[in-house]
């Protein structure tokens, strides 16, 4: 897998430090507050799971799926395929996703968990693509922004292929172009 990546953008052990960083700010910022983490699936379950090993304060799990890809590129329609488990009512609400590139998912998101009436909603992304942006939307915690190119590795995916790479990269274009994505 690794030999179809053109570059690797973000390293395992870059990932692994930022993730311990933001963990540390999360919780700092939650500390003594009921929080519910919320993970957008699939792409952020395995930035979700190393996330919340290194908080150490009570909090709830739960995760929604969403999509809005086909290929390499962003259909431009979120469909939510399982939505929130948990109560939020009264609840301060982390959102953790993988990428924030559009904005068009996490905004929408983020307006159906307001609908729960939770305390507060924050997001987090481990990669920030500002360059791609439709909405104006940033995230509250970051780990890493990046310029436009799609990648893969770390919970993201082409065609649900690479999630399973323990770092980031740039996907040769030929490996999505002979197979008619963009």
């Amino acid at each position: 897998m690794h030999n179809d990546l053109l570059k690797v953008l973000v390293t395992e052990s870059q990932i692994a430090n930022r993730v311990v960083d933001i963990a540390e700010e999360i919780t700092d910022y939650y500390r003594g507050k009921p929080l519910t983490v919320i993970c957008l699936s699939n792409g952020a379950i395995v930035f979700a799971a190393d996330l919340i090993r290194r908080i150490p304060i009570p909090l709830q799990l739960d995760s929604i799926s969403v999509s809005s890809y086909r290929g390499t590129e962003s259909t431009g329609e979120i469909h939510m395929h399982k939505g929130l488990r948990l109560c939020v009512k009264d609840r301060d609400v982390l959102i953790v996703d993988d990428i924030l590139d559009t904005g068009l998912t996490l905004s929408r998101v983020t307006e159906e968990v307001h609908k729960a009436s939770p305390k507060s909603v924050q997001t987090c992304v481990l990669l920030n693509k500002p360059a791609r942006r439709r909405l104006e939307i940033e995230p509250d915690f970051s780990g890493f922004e990046i310029e436009d190119h799609f990648v893969v590795g770390y919970g993201l995916d082409y065609n649900e292929a690479y999630r399973n790479l323990p770092c980031i990269g740039i996907l040769k274009q030929e490996i999505y172009q002979s197979q008619g994505n963009r």
